[in-house]
């Protein structure tokens, strides 16, 4: 266990959200806030964009890499999005938490029931927007989709809210900051469970001379 407090083996944690209720901006902030948390980062089929980084922004492998990944298990989950894959690798999230890292992957629902299939140890919670019609404000507001799009994006919210009944936790994001420290809460709550803590607890009890409770 680090002098933080933070268990020695990472958590992984997975965010899902209907599109514009503002995941990617919570998750962020939210891994600018707490210690030994990181996002994963994706990779991806299509070409790298002006100013993005091998590396940094995405792993950009060839559309044939990308399906070798696939066909030998590599990936937690993937998906194809507008005739381009993205992926998290799952070697890549098992070497981070190793580390000690806590790992938060922000995937949609779909993505989030590949992950579960895995059998891989993960908590999970869901971020709603406060109202349908705030959730349909902020799509608006961000003036980067046809009013198609839009719709298309609102009709597959209707289909999503719903599957919070799947996650550990629910986050509404009425306010950013509310929402963030709730999410930072949740985290540090994760780290000090039982499973978690029993390594280190039972290296105090060893100096009061107790042997552990196998």
């Amino acid at each position: 266990m680090s002098s933080d407090g933070h268990p020695a083996e990472g958590q992984l944690f997975v965010v899902s959200a209907p599109s514009g209720t503002g995941k990617t901006t919570v998750v962020e902030r939210l891994v600018q806030v707490v210690p030994e948390l990181t996002m994963s980062r994706s990779y991806t089929s299509r070409q790298a964009r002006a100013g993005e980084r091998d590396g940094v922004d995405y792993n950009f492998v060839s559309r044939a890499a990308f399906e070798a990944m696939v066909a030998r298990g590599a990936f937690l989950e993937h998906a194809d999005v507008f005739g381009n894959l993205y992926g998290t690798g799952r070697a890549d999230a098992e070497s981070l938490m190793a580390s000690g890292k806590d790992v938060v992957l922000v995937i949609d629902v779909q993505g989030a029931g590949q992950v579960r299939a895995t059998g891989i140890s993960l908590r999970t919670i869901f971020v709603l927007p406060p109202s349908f019609d705030v959730l349909e404000q902020r799509l608006r507001g961000r003036g980067k989709d046809s009013d198609d799009a839009i719709r298309r994006r609102l009709d597959t919210a209707r289909a999503e809210v719903a599957a919070y009944e799947d996650y550990d936790y629910v986050v509404v994001n009425d306010d950013l900051d509310a929402c963030v420290t709730a999410m930072r809460s949740i985290i540090l709550a994760e780290r000090v469970r039982r499973e978690r803590m029993r390594r280190h607890a039972d290296a105090i009890l060893k100096t009061f001379g107790v042997q552990p409770v196998a």
